[in-house]
């Protein structure tokens, strides 16, 4: 018989990329459908904070906490910053309430092609490595300081965000599509390390979904019409749908899935 997991309610969701696209979504559908008070990890300048203010205003209209870091979060300095405040933002909370969720949606990485004419415009060594650390690995390095530093326990959920890009390729998403399947390899890992724990870990392969992280990448026009055609609702993945998807997933009968890439798309992937 297994340990009665604890609601969602008054606990913490740690969203790492809160302040667009699906840590956007999800940190407002958590707050709002699941009753959790978020920590958000971001990185913006001035000129895009006011959206930052406008998530964390919607989060506190919900009755919900709100604490976000406007850092790297792949930088080892700042993630143990922002852990020391994580730990003692816990600690003083009503009920011991802890980081029940994780979101891996860091959306920052470099498309180039690998084979041009010109040298400069190629992929280089540091762009690679940039983009697999920042997009794949930097989820292993949040998880161990989690778990070590107790935050993240029994009943506890992580998620990141992958693509259909794991697999199917784009022009000039070779290093992106690298992360994705290096994501996707940790989280089988993560699932395995974490089992014992009652720790769960997933992927979720969200759709073609209209946000600023698509919008970067080239050649987007084609990719949104071709998806919109091809899905089987005649519509994009909205961040929307991934956030509601995430609420569901996060409550506690669904400690029995881990380890899996969860489609969350209308049935966008298994339409040639």
């Amino acid at each position: 018989m297994t340990d009665k997991i604890p609601s969602l309610d008054g606990a913490w969701a740690l969203i790492l990329g809160a302040s667009s696209g699906f840590g956007e979504a999800a940190s407002l559908a958590l707050a709002r459908e699941a009753g959790m008070n978020i920590f958000g990890v971001h990185l913006d300048r001035r000129a895009t904070l006011e959206n930052v203010e406008r998530i964390t205003g919607q989060i506190r209209d919900a009755g919900r906490k709100a604490v976000f870091f406007n850092c790297n979060a792949a930088d080892d300095e700042k993630r143990a910053e922002a852990i020391a405040t994580i730990k003692a933002e816990t600690a003083a909370a009503a009920q011991g309430k802890k980081v029940r969720v994780l979101l891996h949606s860091l959306a920052f990485g470099t498309l180039k092609p690998y084979i041009t004419d010109n040298p400069d415009e190629a992929i280089t060594r540091a762009n690679m490595e940039m983009t697999i650390e920042v997009m794949g690995s930097s989820i292993v390095w949040w998880v161990q300081d989690l778990v070590r530093e107790g935050l993240l326990e029994r009943g506890g959920r992580i998620y990141g965000m992958t693509s259909a890009g794991d697999e199917r390729m784009w022009p000039a998403y070779g290093a992106v599509s690298a992360a994705k399947c290096a994501l996707n390899s940790h989280i089988r890992q993560l699932a395995l390390e974490l089992a014992p724990r009652g720790i769960t870990a997933n992927s979720i392969r969200a759709g073609v979904t209209d946000t600023p992280a698509l919008r970067k990448i080239p050649g987007n026009d084609h990719m949104i019409e071709y998806a919109t055609m091809k899905n089987p609702h005649n519509r994009l993945t909205t961040p929307e749908d991934i956030g509601n998807a995430l609420v569901a997933l996060a409550r506690p009968e669904t400690q029995w899935i881990t380890g899996n890439i969860i489609g969350v798309d209308g049935g966008e992937f298994v339409v040639d």
